[in-house]
């Protein structure tokens, strides 16, 4: 083929004709599950991966000495973000490796005072998972449900607690809808009942202010990757004082990160954590302003079609998510419909099941809808040309299938569809 045809070919794969403009595909609207790493992130990365790739942990010479520097500034970094003590950040590999040794270490480090946590249904894997772990070991967990909005009442966790609980664990921000729980309340009744609080608060941090202090926050995970930073590296924050809190290490060997996480530390990903923290810390107020506008936006044109719901709370849910459920579309069709845009029908990590989303099931969503649903998440790097091609996308493939469902047309022409599936039963 001639590279004049073959260029041409390519640049019309990546036009809008409708606006007559350049428009790359697909568009990435899905950074609830991961952010593209900031450039500024990366350049100060590199040196620690070839020139200063020394390990943190020899304290016999100079490659060490720097690669330590290094982890120390970022740390302060990570911990100013949150407003806590750079002693109480402890690295590991993510999110889910905190929220693993939090929950674990929690539930083996305090065996004598109980065995009894609360949490909620709508939690991420990590904490669902873990809970479930201390189950097999002995340990009793209370499953909150939300209401149809995804809250819980702190009446729901005040009636679960018991003299034997040692924890509550409760998302900051959901993953899936965005909703943003009454963190501040909930430990603060923590604390008032001698009850440690942990929060997994990766869609939070760098979203929003955060603050381990004004929140009576005793333990949060966070992830780098979820704040335009590198995978493979979170934080998990341990309170030092009022209380003092202690957890079991899951992993054993070298005593790293004041005993309570051993392994070499990865020097290029905490630079980058700290670097990624130090970005959102200045320009956090103004990123999640633009966002929720452009999330409005976008929610706003999205429900001018009939039967769009918007799943979540309206007012109490982080600034860059929205998840629309449309009805009388079958999911499996919308996702195929939507390729050119790279969204979620529920979390990264339970993707490739073919279940509907259990945090929209854990709202009352049947089945059908749970599957039609779709997760937009904004980000730093999304424009308004993007939003502009995600409504017209999203509109014209929802309204193709429900050119092809019999049910639209039924619905159309004013037929009780309940009771046509009474009969159909």
């Amino acid at each position: 083929m001639n590279i004049y045809l073959k260029a041409l070919l390519y640049l019309h794969d990546r036009i809008d004709l409708n606006k007559n403009r350049m428009l790359q595909t697909p568009i990435y609207l899905d950074n609830n599950a991961t952010t593209p790493m900031d450039p500024r992130v990366l350049e100060e990365m590199l040196p620690y991966f070839n020139r200063s790739f020394g390990n943190a942990a020899s304290r016999n010479h100079s490659f060490g000495w720097t690669a330590e520097e290094a982890v120390d500034i970022a740390r302060e970094r990570v911990a100013k973000l949150i407003n806590a003590s750079p002693k109480e950040i402890i690295f590991t590999s993510g999110a889910t490796e905190s929220d693993n040794l939090a929950i674990k270490g929690v539930f083996e480090m305090y065996a004598a005072k109980g065995n009894h946590v609360i949490t909620v249904t709508t939690e991420h894997k990590a904490v669902l998972d873990s809970c479930k772990h201390i189950e097999k070991n002995g340990g009793r967990v209370t499953y909150l449900s939300p209401d149809s909005q995804g809250m819980i009442t702190l009446d729901q966790i005040r009636e679960a607690i018991t003299p034997e609980t040692i924890l509550i664990t409760i998302m900051y921000g959901n993953n899936e809808i965005g909703v943003l729980q009454d963190i501040p309340a909930i430990g603060k009744l923590a604390r008032e009942n001698n009850i440690l609080f942990h929060t997994d608060a990766t869609q939070a941090v760098g979203k929003i202010p955060v603050d381990v202090e004004a929140d009576h926050i005793d333990l949060m995970s966070f992830s780098a990757h979820k704040m335009y930073g590198p995978k493979g590296v979170g934080a998990l924050y341990v309170r030092r004082r009022n209380p003092r809190v202690k957890v079991t290490a899951q992993m054993d060997g070298g005593g790293h990160e004041r005993g309570m996480r051993s392994g070499t530390l990865n020097v290029p990903g905490i630079v980058g954590f700290g670097k990624s923290c130090e970005i959102a810390m200045n320009e956090m107020a103004e990123e999640s302003k633009k966002l929720s506008a452009m999330r409005d936006r976008l929610e706003r044109e999205l429900l001018t079609m009939e039967e769009a719901y918007v799943n979540g709370n309206p007012e109490h849910r982080l600034p860059h998510v929205t998840n629309i459920s449309f009805k009388f579309v079958e999911g499996e069709g919308l996702m195929m419909g939507v390729k050119d845009i790279a969204v979620s029908s529920g979390s990264a990590c339970t993707s490739a099941s073919l279940e509907p989303s259990y945090v929209l099931k854990s709202l009352g969503l049947d089945d059908d809808l749970a599957h039609s649903s779709l997760r937009f998440g904004l980000g730093r790097f999304t424009t308004d040309e993007e939003i502009d091609f995600a409504i017209d996308h999203v509109k014209t493939a929802v309204n193709k299938l429900r050119e092809m469902s019999p049910l639209w047309e039924m619905f159309k022409d004013g037929i009780d569809l309940k009771s046509v599936e009474w009969q159909e039963h």
